[in-house]
Formats: C-alpha cells, structure tokens, sequence
C-alpha cells in the first residue's frame, strides 16, 4: 500500500538584481523540461543591465536528473505523470514560498511578470490558481495553459488578467494553429489575452522579450 510523507527539501533559484526599496518590478520565470535555471536565468539579464529598479527570480524545478545516461549535463523537471498531483502540489508550495520572500523585501506597489516556458507554462499557471498575488502580466511561452484546471477555478485567475501566448513559426512542439486555439479559449475565459509570434523554434527570443517589456 503507498503512502505519503511530506518532508523539508531544499529548492534552489537563480536571481539577477538586488531587491531593494527601489525595486518596482519583479519577474518569476520558470525553465522548461531538462533546463536548469542557472542557464535558463541567462536569457533575461539584458532586463537588469544598467538598472537598479528590475529583479529576476527563476526557480528550479524540484526534480534533477542527468539527461543522457548515468552521467554528463543535468537538467531538472516541475512534475511527470508518476505521482503526478503530489509533485504539483508541492512545486506550488515551494513557490508561493519564494514568492513571500521576495514580494516581502519589495514596496507595496510592486508589479509583477509570470512567465513560463515550455513544461513551465503549466507549472506558473496551477501555481498562479493557489498564489497570494495577482501578477500584472502572465506570459506562457511555447506552452498551454492546463486543461485540467476547473473552469470557474480559471476565470478566477483569468478575467481581465493581460496575458501573452508566445510562441515560435517555427517551434517542434507546439504549432501556430494550437497557439491560436489556446489563445481563444483564453480569452473566453476572460484573459486579455494577444497571440505573439515570432521567427524561430522552441526557444526564447530577446527581441519579442523587449517588446514584451514594453
């Protein structure tokens, strides 16, 4: 018979910028499946160069594991389908956790950015259901939005909530056209929700980051 114990982890994060009185605009932004958040952290540090008012907090995901073998680079995932409700209950623990240490070292007034990427998307989307905060602005980047979350359970977080789906011409994993459905299913679920593409795979692109800056 299985059974559950919950116990104390360690969870690791990557953060560029100081927190501080001046700090009024914090982003969260989860890697995707493989990824570790040393590396995926590095695409967004053009947001803080020269800049002492920007954070960038990215959280790892819970579970490492070395993605060829028994040895070599090591990548970390948010949840698989093998006790699949446990680990997402507790990646969203973990980061309403960071999310009350951050956002208590910064003014009132924050404004806040949620972005996932890739198996991110999901993550920020069920965690954002339990959070203590509502973000300024949700972007899920070359993913979707989860489809077992209950719909009254997402109009609560969504309605009137700007949000961005991204996604590459080009990306292997998921195609414009299933972009564009999730981007309509979004909206009636009342996201302000606009579809943005751009040329490329399924990657990060700094160009559409800036205009999502904008």
């Amino acid at each position: 018979m299985e059974h559950h114990l919950t116990v104390a982890r360690t969870a690791r994060y990557q953060q560029l910028g100081e927190l501080s009185a001046r700090t009024r605009r914090v982003w969260f932004v989860c890697h995707g499946y493989g990824q570790l958040a040393a590396y995926f952290v590095r695409h967004f540090a053009f947001l803080v160069e020269n800049r002492d008012d920007t954070v960038i907090i990215a959280p790892e995901g819970l579970s490492r594991f070395y993605l060829q073998g028994n040895g070599g680079r090591v990548g970390a995932s948010w949840m698989t389908r093998d006790d699949r409700l446990a680990e997402i209950d507790d990646h969203v623990c973990f980061l309403n956790q960071l999310a009350a240490v951050v956002l208590g070292q910064c003014p009132a007034d924050i404004e806040t950015t949620v972005l996932g990427f890739s198996q991110g998307t999901a993550t920020v989307s069920r965690w954002l259901t339990r959070a203590h905060f509502r973000p300024a602005h949700l972007i899920l980047w070359a993913g979707g939005f989860p489809e077992d979350i209950a719909a009254e359970t997402a109009q609560k977080l969504l309605q009137g909530l700007p949000l961005s789906v991204v996604v590459g011409n080009n990306d292997e994993y998921i195609s414009l056209a299933q972009a564009k459905q999730q981007h309509q299913q979004l909206q009636q679920l009342g996201a302000e929700a606009q579809l943005r593409t751009f040329v490329g795979k399924h990657e990060l692109n700094r160009a559409m980051l800036e205009k999502l800056t904008q």
